[in-house]
């Protein structure tokens, strides 16, 4: 059973993700709090948290950087998804974003996805990181195969490239997009 607590000052918003994690067998709700102080006071144990990104007050970006290491892990939730906020919640450490336009099923795939370590971003989330930089095609086609999941080395031997050129473009794909880890740039591979 995965643990969840809900953060987000509007009550319906809260209540009604509740309910939708709720419905699933594998998920439970154990905490529904207003604002970011509350989350941060708990001591309710968690597997994954859904925070709202923009809390009054303290706003989700400062309560994430707030958590202590062992927290759960924290998906970031909002109705628009800036490319910059975006960066700035991966970058903090956040284990994905979601928008609140999402399916329930996305939202508790997303739910899962994080809880096993994976990265979940809402398609719409993916597509405005990577516009946020103009690839190549060369970079893009490095982009695709990382999102299958190639080291280096493959995408290389896939390319007919040498392994430092490709070590190069991965870094501008990264830089280019804003995000910090292979694995980031994979998510967003996957979800274009």
């Amino acid at each position: 059973m995965i643990r969840v607590q809900v953060v987000d000052d509007h009550a319906l918003v809260r209540e009604g993700i509740a309910l939708i994690l709720d419905a699933q067998p594998d998920l439970d709700v154990v905490a529904r709090y207003g604002s970011g102080p509350e989350l941060l006071a708990s001591t309710v144990a968690a597997d994954v948290v859904l925070l709202d990104l923009y809390l009054p007050g303290m706003d989700g970006l400062e309560v994430l950087r707030r958590l202590p290491p062992a927290a759960p892990r924290v998906l970031m939730l909002t109705t628009v998804g800036r490319p910059r906020e975006i960066r700035e919640a991966l970058n903090a450490g956040a284990a994905g974003f979601v928008l609140k336009d999402s399916s329930g099923d996305e939202l508790a795939a997303a739910v899962r996805a994080a809880h096993h370590g994976v990265a979940a971003l809402s398609p719409a989330v993916a597509t405005a990181l990577s516009a946020g930089g103009a690839l190549t095609p060369r970079e893009r086609d490095v982009l695709e195969l990382l999102g299958e999941g190639l080291s280096n080395r493959d995408i290389a031997n896939r390319l007919r490239l040498a392994e430092r050129t490709v070590k190069v473009h991965v870094g501008n794909v990264l830089a280019k997009l804003g995000v910090t880890s292979r694995t980031q740039a994979a998510l967003l591979a996957r979800d274009r």
